[in-house]
């Protein structure tokens, strides 16, 4: 019998489809130091991005024919290594865009109209704050009109710039890979096939950093490298830009962006994903300006059940081979 372990847990309808098929699917979590050494009585091992599965691991277990990451990047897996070991890598790229890029938006609506301040403020100081916060959130900015800036056009980034083209924003987007890329915009108030088709070409990251209001960031990022986004490249964007990351931690250096922060050339930042993972970084956490999530950006409950019925089915294609 063919035995998974679904070590960053599965959904309840995935979980339902690889029972049926006569696999036996385990969700107990195990700690990372001790994944070698447990993994060895499974097939088969289902990861988001909380679990890493390393060199060492898959040279522990010789029993492990696949893997599989819910979710679009596989910077936790070393993908290259299992391809020498036979081990098959399978993650479900299209399966959590949308709901990305819809918290990509919850951050930027936050910051932009100063919702982390006032949610922090007001339960218990609403009486004596209220007009103080009043006034300064009356500063805040509409996204119509404004330039969007996407750094990594892939399926994601391109959810973004659905979204924020809908909203009547201008889109920058770059991506060394991508020459141009036709995405499809859909109007369902004008009808239940109404489509309008959009060409982008990506710019250069020198343009984007220059001329973009609000930066959100879609790259893959690995333990070690360097960051994306330095005190260099922050000192050539607009003053006040509006920054997101919801890819990986790292990819912006925390402490330059909390000095830019201070200094006001950021006006906010909303971060779904952190440095280090519980976050450690005190300062960023409670600053007054930066929206917070706790890496949640492909887990609503849509992508978690598309996520889980597209792992079991790749899965069961996998083991009928």
């Amino acid at each position: 019998m063919i035995k998974i372990l679904a070590n960053d847990g599965i959904d309840t309808n995935g979980k339902r489809l690889l029972e049926e098929a006569g696999f036996t699917v385990d969700s107990e979590k195990v700690a990372q130091d001790k994944l070698a050494v447990v993994l060895k009585n499974y097939d088969a091992v289902l990861v988001r991005s909380a679990t890493k599965i390393r060199k060492d691991i898959m040279d522990a277990c010789p029993n492990l024919k696949v893997i599989g990451r819910g979710g679009v990047g596989l910077d936790n897996i070393d993908v290259e290594y299992a391809k020498q070991k036979g081990i098959k890598v399978i993650n479900t790229p299209a399966s959590s865009s949308v709901s990305v890029a819809e918290l990509v938006f919850a951050h930027l609506y936050s910051g932009a109209r100063f919702l982390q301040i006032t949610n922090r403020v007001m339960p218990e100081h609403a009486r004596e704050e209220f007009n103080n916060l009043k006034k300064a959130a009356s500063n805040g900015i509409e996204l119509k009109g404004k330039t969007m800036g996407v750094m990594g056009f892939g399926r994601i980034g391109q959810e973004v710039a659905k979204i924020a083209i809908g909203l009547g924003m201008k889109v920058l987007a770059f991506d060394p890979y991508i020459d141009k890329a036709d995405i499809a915009i859909y109007l369902p108030a004008l009808g239940d096939d109404y489509r309008i088709k959009h060409t982008i070409r990506p710019v250069s990251k020198e343009e984007i950093l220059k001329n973009s209001d609000f930066i959100t960031f879609h790259v893959p990022f690995n333990e070690g490298d360097k960051p994306v986004i330095g005190a260099a490249e922050l000192a050539t964007m607009k003053k006040g830009v509006g920054l997101v990351n919801c890819a990986r931690g790292g990819v912006i250096d925390e402490k330059e962006l909390l000095n830019a922060l201070d200094s006001g050339q950021v006006a906010f930042a909303g971060l779904d994903v952190f440095e280090k993972e519980p976050p450690v970084f005190q300062d960023i956490l409670k600053h007054p300006h930066v929206s917070l999530s706790p890496h949640v950006g492909g887990s609503t409950k849509e992508a978690q059940n598309r996520i889980g019925i597209e792992l079991a089915e790749k899965l069961i294609l996998e083991f009928k081979k």
